[in-house]
C-alpha cells in the first residue's frame, strides 16, 4: 500500500518558517519525481516546488527565493523549507509523487493546512 505521509504544517506569522515533511512508503522512493503542491479555498491546486530523481528542482514563480524542495533518499521523505511567509501562501499543501516509466505511477497525500496570519 503506498502512503503518503504530510507533516509540518501549523499557523506562523507573517514573515515566519515553516518546514514541511513527506514521508513516502510503498513505492521506490528513489525512482519517482516528487513535487509540492498547494490548494487555497475556493482556488485550484497549483504547483509550489519539484524534484526529479536526479535531484533537479524547479519552482513557481511566486516562491522563488522563499522556499526551497530537498529529499533524502534514505529516509524516503522529501521536504519543503518555507520561509518569508505571507498571508497568501495560506493552504493546504499537498506531497505529489509520480513517474512515467515502470513502475510508473502517480499518489497524492492527505495535505497539511499551512496558515499565514498574524
Amino acid at each position: 500500500q503506498v502512503q503518503l505521509v504530510e507533516s509540518g504544517g501549523g499557523l506562523v506569522q507573517p514573515g515566519g518558517s515553516l518546514r514541511l515533511s513527506c514521508v513516502v512508503s510503498g513505492i521506490i522512493f528513489r525512482l519517482y519525481d516528487m513535487d509540492w503542491y498547494r490548494q487555497a479555498p475556493g482556488k485550484e491546486r497549483e504547483l509550489v516546488a519539484g524534484m526529479t530523481n536526479g535531484g533537479s528542482s524547479n519552482y513557481a514563480d511566486f516562491v522563488k527565493g522563499r522556499f526551497t524542495i530537498s529529499r533524502d533518499s534514505a529516509k524516503s521523505t522529501v521536504y519543503l523549507q518555507m520561509n518569508s511567509l505571507k498571508p497568501e501562501d495560506t493552504a493546504v499543501y499537498y506531497c505529489h509523487a509520480h513517474r512515467k516509466t515502470w513502475p510508473s505511477g502517480e499518489y497524492w497525500g492527505q495535505g497539511t493546512q499551512v496558515t499565514v496570519s498574524s
